[in-house]
C-alpha cells in the first residue's frame, strides 16, 4: 500500500502570498517611479516657464501678492500705470533642435510681426537669446508651445502697463523693459515707487482723468483746426496749487514711447519757455494797485498815439486812439496804456513782482525736466515797459498758471504740485498782493471775457474771467509776424475762484471762421469756453446765471461807442 503525500493549502496559499506580494511590490515601485519622473517633468516645465537662461536680469516679485513697482492713480483711484505679470516669448538659437525653416514658418504665420526671413535669420544666428515677443497673451503662448521646439522659451515676468494710453503721458512718463524709470512721475517717485515697504500702496497724482481728457479733447481739435505745431493746456486748483490737469500735443503712448518722436516727449507745459504777450499785463496792473501807482481805476492814460521810447514804437494792434482808464487798457489790451503804467513802476519794482511769482528760477514741481525762464540781462528804460505786456521775458505755461492763481486766491503763491495733497498738507504759501488787490484783479478779469478780447472764452453761467495773451515768436534777432504764441489764463468761477485753465496753442493759422485770424481770442478762446462747460460740473461748479463777481462800480468806466466791432482780436 503506497502512501500519498498530500500538500497542505495554507503552504500553497503562503507561496501564493509571496508572489502577490513581491509583484505589488514591483508595481508600486513602477508607479513611484512615474510619479517621480512626471513631477520631475512637470518641475523642470515650470522651471523653465518662469526663468530664461542666458536672458538679461529682470525685477521679479519678492511677494506673490506685492508688485515690483507700486501702482500710479489719479485723485479718483483710477489706474494711471500698473505692473503686472506677463508672458514673453523668447528663443535660444543655440539650442535649436528642430528644422530651422519648419519653425521659422511657423513663427511667421503665428507672429507676423516678422517675416518668415527674419525669424530665419534669427534661428540661425547662433545667438543664446533673442526675445521674439513680449507682453504676449496666453492663446499666443499657448500657440507657440504647440511648434514642440525646446529652444522656445516662455516667461512670466513683471510689465509696466499705462491703462489710458496717450492721456497725461507726459505726467507720467515711462519706465524701460529693464525696470528703470526714464521720466515724468515715474522717475519723480521711483524710490517711493520701489520702496518695499509702499509698494503695496498707489500714489496718488493731483491729476483728474476726466479733466484731462477733456483738456486733450478740445486742445487736439483745436490744434488739428489751426495746423498749430504744438499746444499745452493747464488747470490748477488756486488754493491748493494741486494740478487737476496738465497737457502737452502732441503726445506719446507710454506704452511705446520709442514709436514718437523726440519732441513729442517734451512736456510743453512745464519745459518749453514763451513769451505769453498780454497775459502779463494783469501782473502789471496788479503790481501797480499793489505798489500805490494805480490809485483809481478812472486814472486815464495817453493812448491816442504810438509810444516812442528811443528808436522804439510801442504800438497797440487796434488803436482806440484815445485816453483809457485802468479798466479800459486791460479790455482794449492797449500795449500802450500798460507800458505807460510800467514806465511808473520801473524796473525794480516789475523786478520784485516778477521774483515773488518765480519768474527767475524754475518751477519746483516734482518733474525732473522744468525750462527755466529767460530773464533780461540788461533792464532798460524799454524792456521794462515790453516785459509789462509779455514780450522780453518768457516763462513756462506752468509759471503764468501759478502767477494767476495767487492774483485772484486772495494773494497767496502757492507751490504747485502734482501730487494730490490733504487738506492738512496745503502749504502756507506766501503773500504777494493783499486781499484787496486780488479782489479787483477778480473784477478786471471777468471784465475782460464780458466786455473785452476774452468774449469767445466765456462759457454760459461759470463766471469765467482772464486775459487773452498773443505774442509773436522771436526769430533772427527779431519777431515773426506770422508765427504766434496764443494763449489765454482764465479763472472760473470768478466770484469765488477755483480753478485758473490756461490753453496756448503754438503757431496757429487762421481759418476762414475766424477770418484769417489766428489771435488768442479767435482761436484759444474758444477752446476755454469749451473745456470749462465740460470740466465745470465734474468739479463742483454747477453754471449759475444769478451769480457773478460785482463789477458794478467798473461798468461805467468801459466807453462802448456805437457801431464798435464786437469782436477784439487780440
Amino acid at each position: 500500500m503506497s502512501a500519498v503525500i498530500a500538500t497542505p493549502d495554507r503552504v500553497r496559499l503562503a507561496g501564493q502570498r509571496q508572489q502577490t506580494i513581491a509583484l505589488t511590490h514591483f508595481r508600486l515601485m513602477v508607479v513611484m517611479l512615474l510619479f517621480m519622473g512626471v513631477t520631475a517633468v512637470i518641475a523642470s516645465r515650470l522651471a523653465w516657464l518662469s526663468l530664461f537662461e542666458d536672458r538679461p536680469t529682470r525685477s521679479v516679485r519678492a511677494n506673490g501678492l506685492i508688485p515690483p513697482r507700486a501702482d500710479i492713480v489719479d485723485r479718483n483711484g483710477v489706474p494711471l500705470a500698473r505692473t503686472f505679470d506677463a508672458w514673453s516669448i523668447a528663443i535660444h538659437p543655440q539650442k535649436l533642435v528642430g528644422d530651422p525653416r519648419e519653425v521659422a514658418a511657423r513663427l511667421a504665420e503665428l507672429m507676423p510681426e516678422r517675416t518668415e526671413a527674419q525669424y530665419l535669420a534669427i534661428l540661425k544666428s547662433r545667438r543664446k537669446f533673442v526675445y521674439l515677443r513680449q507682453r504676449a497673451l496666453p492663446e499666443m503662448v499657448k500657440a507657440v508651445n504647440a511648434i514642440g521646439e525646446p529652444a522656445i522659451a516662455f516667461g512670466r515676468e513683471p510689465e509696466r502697463l499705462y491703462p489710458q494710453g496717450t492721456l497725461a503721458s507726459h505726467v507720467l512718463g515711462w519706465v524701460r523693459g529693464d525696470g528703470s524709470a526714464v521720466s515724468g512721475m515715474e522717475l519723480a517717485l521711483d524710490g517711493r515707487l520701489i520702496d518695499p515697504a509702499r509698494r503695496g500702496e498707489p500714489a496718488a497724482l493731483s491729476i483728474d482723468v476726466r479733466v484731462q481728457a477733456a483738456m486733450e479733447a478740445e486742445l487736439h481739435a483745436a490744434m488739428i483746426k489751426h495746423q498749430a505745431v504744438g499746444a499745452s493746456g493747464l488747470v490748477l486748483d488756486v488754493h491748493t496749487g494741486e494740478l487737476v490737469a496738465m497737457a502737452s500735443l502732441p503726445s506719446f503712448n507710454p506704452n511705446a514711447p520709442g514709436r514718437g518722436t523726440l519732441g513729442d516727449l517734451a512736456n510743453k507745459a512745464t519745459l518749453n519757455v514763451y513769451e505769453l504777450g498780454s497775459t502779463f499785463k494783469m501782473i502789471t496792473v496788479a503790481n501797480a494797485i499793489e505798489s500805490g501807482v494805480v490809485t483809481s481805476m478812472t486814472q486815464r492814460y495817453d493812448a491816442t498815439a504810438p509810444l516812442h521810447v528811443g528808436r522804439f514804437a510801442i504800438k497797440d494792434d487796434h488803436p482806440e486812439k484815445r485816453f483809457l482808464n485802468v479798466p479800459e487798457i486791460l479790455v482794449h489790451s492797449s500795449n500802450i496804456g500798460t507800458a505807460r503804467i510800467a514806465d511808473e513802476l520801473g524796473p525794480a519794482r516789475t523786478q520784485t513782482m516778477f521774483r515773488k511769482l518765480g519768474f527767475d528760477e524754475a518751477s519746483h514741481l516734482e518733474l525732473g525736466a522744468k525750462g527755466r525762464p529767460i530773464w533780461p540781462t540788461f533792464w532798460a528804460r524799454t524792456t521794462t515797459m515790453t516785459v509789462a505786456y509779455g514780450h522780453g521775458i518768457a516763462v513756462t505755461p506752468l509759471h503764468l498758471a501759478n502767477a494767476y492763481a495767487a492774483l485772484v486766491n486772495g494773494g497767496i503763491f502757492r507751490p504747485v504740485t502734482l501730487m494730490k495733497r490733504a487738506p492738512g498738507q496745503v502749504p502756507a504759501g506766501r503773500r504777494v498782493i493783499s486781499e484787496a488787490t486780488s479782489a479787483r484783479m477778480r473784477q478786471l478779469m471777468r471784465l475782460v471775457v464780458m466786455k473785452g478780447t476774452g468774449r469767445k472764452a466765456d462759457a454760459a453761467g461759470y463766471r469765467l474771467g482772464g486775459k487773452t495773451g498773443t505774442a509773436e515768436k522771436p526769430h533772427e534777432g527779431g519777431y515773426a509776424r506770422n508765427s504766434l504764441v496764443s494763449t489765454f489764463a482764465g479763472v472760473f468761477p470768478m466770484d469765488n475762484p477755483r480753478y485758473v485753465i490756461i490753453a496756448m496753442l503754438d503757431e496757429p493759422k487762421g481759418t476762414a471762421d475766424t477770418y484769417g485770424y489766428a489771435t488768442a481770442a479767435w482761436t484759444v478762446g474758444p477752446v476755454i469756453s469749451k473745456v470749462v462747460s465740460r470740466i465745470g460740473p465734474l468739479l463742483g461748479v454747477r453754471p449759475d446765471e444769478q451769480r457773478d463777481v460785482d463789477v458794478s462800480d467798473l461798468l461805467p468806466l468801459i466807453w462802448e461807442p456805437k457801431g464798435a466791432d464786437p469782436h477784439a482780436v487780440e
